[in-house]
């Protein structure tokens, strides 16, 4: 689930500073458990993909290189 979120904020399909789905949805799409798209949104806040806004969602950072 990584690399297919990674890939979609690298070729765009997530734009920069666009909100991308929620862990409950990525649940959904890809019938995983929720610790595991959590763990997932974690890895990918840590390589500085995307941030979270509590209440708000997660998002893609706009400027890759600085997060």
């Amino acid at each position: 689930m990584y690399e297919i979120i990674r890939v979609r904020i690298e070729t765009g399909a997530y734009s920069p500073g666009a909100k991308i789905p929620t862990v409950l949805e990525l649940v959904a799409e890809f019938q995983i458990a929720n610790v595991t798209a959590q763990k997932v949104y974690r890895k990918l806040r840590e390589d500085g993909l995307i941030y979270t806004e509590p209440g708000m969602g997660s998002f893609v950072v706009e400027d890759q290189g600085n997060p």
